[in-house]
């Protein structure tokens, strides 16, 4: 039987993203279907995961802006979204393979493998729901944000946890609901539909980070809302952007005092309110 080390680096090496996706899925069923026999092993990730020629990848400054109510415009949010879940999978499997020197608990493998089934059946349903619309993974340009916060964290456990699922993945917190109203406003009921499910998932993915997260701080008796500060400061460019999804957040263990001192604050709001 391989290990989950073993198979997370398998999932990391497959290329195109279909694939990808049902490698997930399975690695993920072969771990349950163990009931706790496989053996979690020793990972060695690579430095980038596996990716199909497309899409294009883009500095985030330099990607279109995505308007209108066509299916061209629809399927360009849509992908944007697929790209984050194709880089989620990866994450998800990265955090798998790469910490297994930490002797974690086998709970945290659980965790992880089970963000990383999650994230496969995201990909899945957004990837149908381009293809309804006339489309296909790698048909817009992306961008590459995602990763280089996973190359920068890639030595440092704690680093990880703050930034991946507790800034970044928190971040799809705030702006599903948006989403999920435009696409509702024009009727688009299918992909409003996969939305919802994600936006449910995704408040339980950051809650594994935040509690991953406090359990690192309570092993090194650290003070974790101001650990939390330092490592995002230390591993993340720039201020948070509000506005935030205060409700979901708190939900999923990531209240506002971590947050918002890091904020990004409009002076012009500020003054107005002065």
């Amino acid at each position: 039987m391989p290990s989950i080390a073993n198979l997370a680096v398998d999932v990391l090496r497959t290329v195109e993203g279909a694939d990808k996706a049902t490698a997930s899925r399975a690695a993920a069923e072969a771990w349950r279907a163990s009931k706790g026999l496989m053996a979690i092993g020793n990972g060695l990730p690579p430095e980038r995961p596996s990716r199909p020629l497309k899409p294009e990848l883009l500095p985030p400054n330099e990607m279109p802006r995505r308007r209108g109510q066509s299916d061209e415009a629809r399927a360009a949010l849509l992908h944007a979204v697929l790209h984050i879940e194709l880089n989620a999978i990866d994450l998800a499997w990265d955090m798998v393979a790469r910490f297994t020197h930490l002797e974690l608990p086998r709970q945290f493998y659980d965790d992880w493998v089970k963000v990383a089934d999650e994230e496969a059946k995201h990909f899945t349903l957004l990837a149908t729901r381009l293809q309804q619309l006339g489309y296909k993974y790698g048909d817009f340009p992306a961008h590459d944000g995602l990763w280089e916060a996973a190359v920068s964290t890639k030595d440092d456990l704690a680093g990880r946890l703050a930034v991946v699922p507790m800034v970044l993945e928190a971040r799809g917190l705030d702006v599903t609901p948006a989403m999920i109203t435009r696409f509702g406003k024009m009727g688009d009921t299918d992909s409003v539909d996969v939305l919802k499910i994600i936006l449910t998932e995704e408040v339980g993915h950051v809650a594994i980070g935040s509690r991953w997260f406090l359990y690192y701080c309570d092993k090194q008796k650290l003070d974790a809302e101001k650990f939390w500060q330092q490592m995002v400061r230390k591993f993340f460019k720039g201020l948070l952007k509000p506005p935030f999804n205060t409700d979901a957040r708190s939900l999923a263990g990531l209240p506002p005092e971590y947050y918002l001192p890091l904020a990004k604050i409009d002076p012009i709001k500020e003054t107005k309110k002065g």
